[in-house]
């Protein structure tokens, strides 16, 4: 069986093609410019085979990419064939989950609009194991304890060293939905209210109160690189997931978010929205 590409390796090839699709040049120009072939750059653009960093590196110059994202790109690079802490529940997750579980984990920032259930970064464990109990795919208590498993893990990237910051603003359904029991609730709301204290978590709620607003389409989570131009947006979509990457998708999604943090209730408002809803469990 040949060897899946890593996600990294999968990231650094729609990164590349990005950056060249922005300078608007062919492959074959893009080639001539760091004198390797045209097959070389369009390998490059892939997510199969090996590369140099040194061509990477030689053809973000090219390419106009500022300093701070070379740099992200040259260690996607580097670490082309590194596989994530993920690669050992790769026959229990699908493809789309590795691809967002490479980019959560080399991310500065996360922010997340929530209309249906708590975000799976903030879930307790009892409220996670609710959620895949309740999914109409049915699995077995070993697939559930797996899955689950696999969330808890990918929450410690907000305990490590150098966190990246979460933005998560949820609709007040998330916080009324009962998902398990009220003991479940009660216990997810206490643990949304100890988090929303850490330095690199903040959080709000969208009240009923507020009205239409600017994401009634649905829950997103824009993934923020080191520059911009690096986010990606991801959207579940249930019976799949879909990324968005385009300037115009993600200055879309940007606006939607800002004006959801301004029609969102401030944080201690919203501390207190959740503490009225705990004790209405």
């Amino acid at each position: 069986m040949p060897t899946r590409a890593t996600t990294r390796r999968r990231q650094l090839g729609a990164t590349m093609r990005k950056l060249r699709a922005r300078k608007g040049i062919t492959l074959e120009e893009a080639g001539r410019l760091v004198g390797v072939s045209k097959a070389t750059v369009s390998r490059y653009e892939t997510q199969a085979g090996p590369v140099k960093w040194l061509v990477v590196e030689a053809l973000c110059r090219e390419y106009g990419a500022s300093s701070s994202e070379r740099r992200a790109v040259v260690a996607l690079a580097k670490d082309a064939k590194q596989q994530g802490w993920w690669s050992s529940f790769a026959d229990s997750i699908p493809e789309s989950m590795n691809l967002l579980l490479t980019l959560e984990d080399e991310a500065v920032r996360e922010d997340h609009f929530s209309c249906v259930y708590v975000p799976g970064l903030l879930q307790t464990r009892s409220y996670a194991t609710a959620l895949q109990q309740a999914n109409e795919m049915r699995r077995s208590q070993e697939d559930i304890e797996r899955l689950v498993e696999i969330r808890m893990k990918r929450q410690e990237i907000l305990t490590r060293p150098h966190p990246p910051h979460l933005w998560a603003i949820l609709d007040e359904s998330v916080i009324r939905r009962v998902v398990g029991s009220p003991d479940v609730m009660r216990e997810q709301l206490t643990h949304l209210l100890s988090t929303g204290e850490s330095a690199n978590v903040t959080l709000q709620v969208l009240p009923f109160a507020r009205g239409a607003h600017a994401a009634a389409l649905g829950s997103f989570v824009m993934i923020g690189g080191p520059e911009p131009s690096l986010d990606v947006v991801y959207v579940d979509l249930h019976v799949g997931s879909l990324f968005m990457e385009k300037d115009e998708e993600l200055e879309r999604y940007r606006l939607a978010f800002e004006y959801l943090r301004a029609q969102a209730l401030d944080i201690n408002a919203s501390s207190a929205m959740i503490k009225r809803a705990r004790e209405e469990f």
